[in-house]
């Protein structure tokens, strides 16, 4: 169970986190859902899609992105989230900024999706001021360098080193255990082998004893297995997610919901975990 704002998230089954992108430059779907009437209508579509959760995000993180003004930032992401904040979909800002997540907040948000892990300063102390989950993700460097050349003697032992780091500090500063969620940061300051075998070890991290976020959607490590465009990564991201969830992710952050939320039903009718009800 994750507590987040008003809501308690069941984890009997993963949840899908719908991504609601509002920038000109995210790597997938930039521009897209710039206007703040295409970001709610996405974000609607993925709730009808079976969104368990919608990430909102005003800033990109992509590789060699640039940094968003606050302003800018706060411009794009807060009609959107008080368009859809009093629905029964939880929402999660997907920002760095304190200032942005203080005002998330307030406005209804119920979860803050950090790439940083709350290192910026007073960021631990506005979630911990409210009733907010949080998402710490591992990240080397930062989106502008990070892909630059990422280098490690053991991907998996040291972001694991460095989330368990992070748990610590944001339960020293007032966040409960049961409002915290790891991202282990695929793409982010990672090789395609780094990536691959993050995912192969997933269960590393569940072993930090907290749910696990994985966001696989679309990424780049696809396209240097395979030699797909971002635009023809659909079926090696939901079979990447399915993959995440047999290796122990209780959320999975996707931009193709619907079809995440199929093959996730398929591989929970295969499982303990489900049951039809038929006699």
């Amino acid at each position: 169970m994750i507590k987040a704002g008003r809501f308690s998230l069941s984890l009997d089954t993963p949840l899908v986190m719908g991504i609601v992108n509002i920038t000109p430059d995210s790597f997938f779907d930039g521009g897209k859902f710039l206007s703040h009437e295409a970001a709610i209508c996405h974000g609607l579509r993925l709730i009808d899609e079976g969104a368990d959760i919608l990430d909102i995000g005003g800033e990109s993180t992509r590789p060699g992105a640039a940094t968003t003004s606050l302003q800018e930032e706060l411009d794009r992401v807060m009609p959107v989230i008080q368009a859809l904040t009093s629905g029964d979909t939880p929402l999660s800002i997907d920002t760095q900024k304190p200032a942005v997540m203080a005002e998330a907040i307030r406005a209804g948000v119920s979860m803050v999706n950090d790439v940083n892990a709350l290192r910026a300063a007073g960021a631990a102390e506005v979630c911990a001021a409210s009733g907010a989950a949080v998402c710490l993700m591992h990240m080397q460097g930062e989106p502008g360098t990070m892909q630059a050349n990422p280098s490690y003697m053991d991907v998996v032992a040291e972001v694991r080193t460095f989330l368990l780091a992070r748990v610590e500090k944001c339960i020293e500063a007032g966040i409960t255990r049961d409002r915290i969620v790891v991202d282990p940061g695929f793409g982010f300051g990672k090789s395609p082998e780094h990536n691959f075998a993050l995912l192969k070890q997933l269960e590393q991290f569940t072993k930090l004893g907290l749910p696990v976020l994985a966001g696989l959607s679309r990424k780049s490590m696809f396209g240097a297995l395979l030699g797909r465009d971002t635009a023809d990564r659909l079926v090696p991201s939901v079979v990447a997610a399915v993959i995440a969830a047999q290796h122990g992710a209780s959320i999975l952050r996707v931009h193709d919901v619907r079809e995440t939320c199929d093959a996730l039903r398929l591989w929970n009718a295969t499982t303990e975990r489900f049951r039809f009800g038929l006699q």
